[in-house]
């Protein structure tokens, strides 16, 4: 029982995952950037979320919808500007540009938050703590399930739009050749700029479900940003259900781990993403385009 309820945790904590590699995976697939600041704007975004929660006395769900418009705004914003300007200096440009941002972000937070570790957990209500039992040893959580729900929402939700919308098809076909898409009419710099917003906005869902989870703290970006990296990685860069794959299968790996020892929980992750980079595919999800940009041919 207790290597079952492992596996239930792992997949449940793998919806988490793939919520913060779901934007990382966009921004690849796009513009071709491993965006560094990733961890630290899910930061940003569950900072700015306890803060409308705990100030306006809301639920931290409502101050995470009220959240989403900020975070966009953010998103198109840094596009517009930094991003906008480093993807045309090359690619080691942008690497360097979203790690300096990833140390402004992280700063900042320090410097208005403090270090003092925080969460949303006790304002959640019987979500954050309460499940159902299936057995002596075998819970599921309402929280986990509520997190993997919204993971396959918005993976879902994205892939939908790729496929069967006018600007999905702009981002393939940008992603694919933006040269090419010019020609034709459509402006690569804004869907660059919507694609980021896009996936700024999913990294504060991640980082407002990160508070409710557990707790958070300034310095938390980093940790997050290897967790989503391993699960993009996982899963195949550029690939959406990949990611939620991927994610799954980094949370049941730790969660193994666990049961196994407490202290080989990350280490059980790390060696599953480090059997996957050795192995024929790890070569082949950094010297291909992803897949999930590729036109279907229709």
């Amino acid at each position: 029982m207790t290597w079952a309820n492992a596996i239930i945790q792992g997949v449940l904590l793998g919806g988490l995952y793939a919520l913060f590699a779901c934007g990382l995976s966009l921004m690849f697939g796009v513009m071709r950037i491993i965006n560094l600041a990733h961890g630290d704007l899910a930061v940003l975004g569950a900072f700015v979320v306890w803060l409308i929660a705990t100030q306006g006395h809301v639920s931290p769900f409502i101050a995470t919808v009220a959240c989403l418009p900020l975070m966009i705004l953010i998103g198109y914003g840094l596009q517009r500007t930094l991003l906008s300007r480093s993807l045309r200096s090359g690619e080691l440009t942008p690497l360097l540009t979203t790690f300096g941002l990833a140390i402004v972000v992280q700063n900042a937070l320090l410097q208005v938050f403090s270090a003092d570790v925080r969460g949303l957990g006790g304002l959640s209500g019987l979500l954050a703590v309460d499940g159902w039992r299936l057995g002596d040893q075998l819970a599921v959580p309402y929280l986990g399930v509520t997190i993997l729900a919204v993971a396959v929402a918005v993976l879902g939700g994205l892939q939908l739009v790729l496929q069967r919308t006018a600007f999905g098809r702009e981002m393939r076909a940008t992603a694919q050749d933006p040269e090419a898409a010019a020609l034709v009419g459509i402006p690569a710099s804004q869907v660059y700029a919507r694609a980021t917003a896009i996936a700024v906005a999913t990294a504060a869902i991640a980082g407002a479900f990160l508070a409710i989870h557990s707790t958070f703290d300034p310095s938390s970006g980093p940790t997050q940003l290897i967790f989503a990296f391993e699960a993009v990685v996982i899963g195949g860069l550029g690939s959406l259900w990949g990611t939620l794959a991927g994610g799954v299968t980094l949370g049941v790996a730790q969660t193994i781990g666990a049961v196994i020892d407490p202290q080989y929980s990350i280490l059980a992750g790390h060696l599953v993403f480090l059997i996957v980079l050795a192995g024929p595919r790890g070569w082949l999800v950094f010297s291909r385009r992803p897949r999930a940009w590729q036109p279907s041919g229709r």
